[in-house]
């Protein structure tokens, strides 16, 4: 009988060692599933909400590629009567791509407070490189936030970020609309970039990307200006009936000859030091606030009494 006892409690112990053994093999698909999931963006982008984010894309081009293809009149400061319907553009694709967001389960309350907060930190940066010589230091926070949260996210972002800053910088103007879109174009991109490079191979990917991104904000915002401000006798002036091949190139060759190249190889160094210096740092941050407040998250509830969990696996709060 004691050596029955004793198949008993081994039998018992087995028993019990085998869900344990069971859990502990899928252990490693579980961390394997963890890191999958920061590789994803943590506000994915629905199919109505990318045609939204093409079609706001789209328009975009159209403000700033107009003047190509006709005449514009001779203006000192250049889109200054276009400007109030640029920005009444904008805005309804901002609210399109917020609301498709919420109906697509891509968005919610947690991830509009968010977008709230990293809105007033790049309004409060940028104050820190005005005046300086193309230091800006609006733009690695874009590209680090676009990232982690996804395309739509990093679009909107670029939006408010720098109509939040040109309030507090009293840098308001016929530029803002571009300079939101243009922006804008950046927090998308760098939602796109590819998910499976991660580490090291990460910050050198989003470092390429910010001095690249640097210089096609540059090229965007000389756009902005260029068919309006260069005299028509020049060697590099805009000339409307030219085919276009021609007037890109005179546009390359003033981008070239003016300061502007200059601030934007400053601006490129700057968002290059910030995302190597601070970057893994900021990455961290803002993925652990993501999984945290688990975005798009929606509660489930066991039939046995047991906690209620949220659609990732993370306890649910109450």
């Amino acid at each position: 009988m004691a050596e029955l006892g004793n198949v008993d409690a081994w039998g018992s112990q087995s028993a019990q060692a085998g869900p344990r053994s069971a859990s502990a093999g899928r252990a490693p698909r579980r961390v394997a599933a963890s890191i999958a999931t920061r590789r994803r963006a943590a506000l994915p982008v629905g199919r109505r909400t990318g045609l939204i984010l093409i079609l706001a894309s789209v328009a975009g081009l159209v403000m700033f590629c107009w003047p190509l293809f006709t005449t514009p009149a001779p203006d000192s400061t250049g889109h200054i009567s276009d400007a109030p319907f640029a920005f009444v553009l904008v805005l309804p694709f901002l609210i399109a791509i917020v609301l498709t967001s919420f109906a697509d389960g891509g968005m919610d309350s947690k991830a509009l407070a968010m977008l709230g907060v990293l809105s007033a930190i790049n309004a409060a940066l940028r104050p820190l490189g005005a005046g300086m010589a193309g230091v800006e230091t609006v733009f690695f926070l874009l590209v680090l936030a676009g990232r982690v949260f996804g395309p739509g996210f990093g679009f909107v972002l670029g939006c408010t970020s720098l109509f939040a800053s040109a309030l507090v910088t009293a840098g308001v103007g016929p530029w803002l609309p571009f300079q939101m879109v243009a922006s804008a174009w950046i927090g998308l991109g760098a939602g796109l970039l590819p998910r499976r490079v991660t580490g090291r191979a990460e910050i050198a990917m989003l470092v390429a990307y910010g001095v690249v991104a640097a210089y096609v904000f540059g090229f965007l915002m000389t756009m902005f200006f260029w068919p309006f401000s260069v005299g028509p006798d020049t060697s590099v002036s805009f000339v409307p009936g030219d085919p276009l091949l021609d007037n890109l190139h005179r546009f390359l060759v003033f981008t070239v000859l003016n300061s502007s190249l200059g601030w934007d190889t400053g601006r490129a160094i700057t968002n290059a030091l910030a995302i190597v210096v601070i970057g893994p740092a900021v990455l961290a941050t803002l993925r652990r606030a993501s999984r945290r407040a688990s975005f798009g998250a929606r509660p489930t509830f066991s039939s046995t009494g047991q906690n209620a969990h949220n659609s990732d696996g993370m306890p649910a709060t109450h």
